[in-house]
């Protein structure tokens, strides 16, 4: 089946809402069904084939929708550019992701000096996969490197807390904070890779991502921007890594943006992983002898964001009435029992339940009642509601049910559906007025990998309410639990209260695989690689 990209696309015509939904159809119109036994009959027979070959050639082939924008990893936050990072780079730290028991990767012990400063003996003996040594040289250059607001990582939010990082020997290091950071060893465990000192300082981010170089499991040995990452397995991996020692030989990425199309490579036995599949699709799939789905609840949250900001392309977005009506116009429970699948919970503030500091508490609750958002818009001098543009990346079956549900009020919600770098740089700019999101805090345990993303002021805050920001930076430092997570209550219940941004729920993912393929769904939402094998 030929690829077929999306770019932006567009949609203002009336809809039902979802809990009318009829047939599921493909992007070409085609009801799903249909299109399964179509490609059943003319491409299972060729599955057994493809599947043996893969086995025997050892080689894991996966398709995921979105490109990352770079493969450094410091310079991507889009969830497929996450998956690589963790296969091909190690944290100084590892948490567990069942019991979140935090380990030593690359540092093998850690003192707390003080409120502001963590001290780590470093692991000796490992080397990068240009073979160039772990040492503290690696640490210091890479922390402080990204962690220079000049030097412009896209994850700032994930080092922002660091001051500087200062060698005390060959093998030991210590990181300190701008302030008491409780959170730090969350962060030093999931999203902070280190780099080979002397490559990094030789080529750079650009460097980094056209050739990359990690300790990891797995290395890059072609990279096609765009196109496909393959990865080997590393044969050098250290043995005292919390990761297992991979065993299957290559995986092979390749980034297809059209669901339809990776769902046919899936089936047909082109492809053995896929993942974000449609619930209704996915639960289709469950009874072909050649693959596999799993689910689960992850911690990935969905939400909507609203522009408030001067020169908002919607300046209607100004009025709180306008923001709650449209948090009341969507039927949340709907989509979730239609759409979105089992294990999804409500979410009434934006962050995961699971992250500590987290809470919904005390937060408004915007129930479901399209007669009370029409009296909102009414009220707010929009009785005929009125058009909007909201943008959104992925999971385009959600995003339409939303735009069903704003239409049956009045709101006429134009679709732009994008690559996520492309719709992130749109709000940054203050050109996009409502957009649909979705958020994984990059594998962060923590609320502060989530709600200060969004309303802390950082790039990615639409709102910029200085209260808001102020008690998020006080829960951010804030050591006392208790203390922390009242901090924090008190913020999402400003932003719940004052309807700047609409929670939704939380996105349990889908995964389809060929059966030959053994695997485990974690809740960080981590495809892990080197705790892959064949059957």
């Amino acid at each position: 089946m030929a690829e077929r990209r999306f770019n932006a696309a567009s949609s203002s015509s009336p809809r039902r809402p979802v809990s009318t939904a009829s047939t599921p159809m493909t992007a070409r119109g085609l009801p799903f069904k249909l299109m399964t036994a179509a490609l059943l009959a003319a491409g299972l027979m060729f599955s057994a084939g493809h599947a043996f070959a893969a086995k025997k050639n050892d080689t894991l082939r996966m398709a995921y929708d979105q490109a990352p924008e770079s493969v450094d990893p410091y310079f991507n936050n889009v969830r497929v550019g996450v998956i690589i990072a963790a296969n091909v780079w190690d944290t100084l730290l590892y948490r567990d992701p069942l019991t979140n028991e935090y380990k030593g990767q690359l540092a093998k012990s850690w003192t707390q000096v003080d409120d502001k400063t963590l001290e780590l003996e470093l692991r000796q003996g490992v080397k990068f996969h240009n073979g160039e040594i772990f040492d503290a040289d690696s640490v210091v250059y890479t922390l402080n490197f990204v962690a220079d607001p000049k030097n412009k990582a896209v994850t700032q939010q994930n080092v922002r807390w660091i001051d500087k990082v200062e060698k005390i020997d060959q093998y030991k290091v210590r990181i300190i904070s701008k302030e008491p950071f409780p959170a730090a060893k969350e962060y030093l465990s999931t999203t902070v890779a280190i780099h080979p000192a002397k490559y990094y300082a030789e080529v750079g981010p650009q460097g980094m991502n056209a050739k990359p170089v990690g300790t990891g499991p797995y290395k890059v040995v072609e990279y096609l921007p765009g196109k496909s990452i393959t990865m080997e397995r590393n044969a050098d991996y250290f043995k005292d890594s919390p990761k297992r020692q991979p065993t299957i030989g290559k995986v092979v990425v390749r980034f297809i943006p059209d669901r339809q199309t990776q769902m046919a490579e899936v089936i047909s036995g082109g492809e053995d992983f896929i993942m974000h599949v449609p619930k209704d699709q996915a639960e289709q799939l469950k009874g072909m002898p050649n693959l596999q789905v799993l689910s689960g609840n992850t911690m990935r949250i969905v939400f909507m964001q609203m522009n408030i900001l001067d020169g908002t392309p919607a300046p209607q977005l100004k009025d709180e009435r306008v923001r709650r009506a449209i948090a009341h116009a969507i039927d949340r429970d709907a989509i979730i029992k239609n759409i979105v699948g089992d294990g999804a919970q409500i979410l009434n503030t934006i962050c995961t339940p699971s992250q500590v500091g987290c809470t919904q508490d005390g937060a408004t609750v915007y129930k479901y009642d399209p007669a009370l958002s029409k009296k909102l818009l009414a009220e707010a001098g929009y009785p005929n509601g009125f058009e909007i543009d909201l943008a959104a990346y992925r999971e385009r079956n959600q995003t339409e049910a939303i735009i069903n549900y704003l239409q049956a009020v009045g709101i006429k919600a134009k679709l732009n559906f994008l690559q996520y770098a492309a719709m992130r740089d749109m709000t940054r700019a203050n050109k996009s007025a409502l957009t649909h999101q979705t958020w994984g805090s990059n594998l962060v345990n923590d609320v502060s990998a989530s709600t200060p993303v969004y309303f802390g002021f950082g790039g990615d805050d639409i709102t910029r309410d200085t209260k808001v920001r102020d008690l998020l930076d006080k829960g951010d430092r804030t050591i006392d639990p208790d203390a922390r997570k009242a901090v924090y209550k008190e913020a999402l219940g400003i932003i719940a209260e004052r309807a700047y941004a609409i929670p939704l729920w939380s996105l349990p993912v889908y995964y389809v695989a060929n059966s030959e393929v053994s695997f485990k769904a974690y809740p960080d939402e981590l495809v892990r690689f080197w705790d892959m094998s064949w059957k």
